[in-house]
């Protein structure tokens, strides 16, 4: 949690009760439904958290955007990003019922108002929003395919809508498709810890 309130330090009491849960919260459910790596629930600030508010380092959402977190697993990056964004609606969808099951029951126990779930494959959500954001659920190009009937034509952010992706590893085959208008930020630029060496913030306007 030192972490968070190192690189955050202008959270609120609220907020800093709300990530200071998570740990135990994830712990407990991780034992029953395998939704983090057994070995890297300890990690779970760096490796989780911190990762997932590292979208804020692209894009501070304005209050009354609408974000899709697609592939969201245990409920990452969205549930990061609901707490630091209150004003911000967020949708979280996974194919894998037990897992939104982990996000729903770790939401209302920190008591997260601006977050709804749903457990669905991407090709099945009608729904438009500003942004998609997703953590290394499929590559880029057949990803972009699939959201970009959801994302809304009316802007309200800095950046045009789109879709944000948090990757590691080499990425060039990636973003070829996407050159001309894809946004790449290095994560090591941001945050120290040798986790963030390889990772990766690939921005796609759609």
């Amino acid at each position: 949690m030192e972490v968070i309130e190192r690189y955050y330090p202008h959270l609120s009491e609220l907020q800093r009760e709300q990530y200071a849960a998570l740990y135990s919260l994830y712990t407990e459910w991780n034992a029953k439904i395998n939704v983090i790596s057994r070995k890297d629930i300890d990690n779970l600030y760096i490796h989780h958290v911190l990762h997932s508010l590292s979208i804020e380092k692209l894009l501070h959402f304005r209050p009354g955007t609408s974000v899709m977190d697609v592939g969201t697993g245990g409920g990452f990056p969205g549930i990061p990003l609901a707490i630091l964004f209150p004003e911000v609606s967020f949708h979280l969808i996974d194919s894998i019922g037990k897992k939104i099951k982990v996000v729903q029951a770790v939401a209302e126990a920190i008591g997260l108002k601006n977050m709804t779930t749903c457990h669905e494959r991407v090709e099945s959500e009608k729904e438009h929003f500003d942004f998609i954001v997703s953590r290394a659920v499929m590559p880029l190009q057949d990803l972009a395919k699939l959201v970009r009937k959801n994302v809304r034509n009316t802007q309200q952010n800095s950046l045009p809508n789109g879709l944000i992706c948090l990757k590691g590893g080499e990425l060039q085959h990636e973003i070829a498709p996407f050159r001309k208008q894809a946004v790449c930020l290095d994560l090591n630029t941001y945050y120290k810890e040798p986790f963030f060496e390889t990772k990766k913030l690939v921005y796609i306007p759609l």
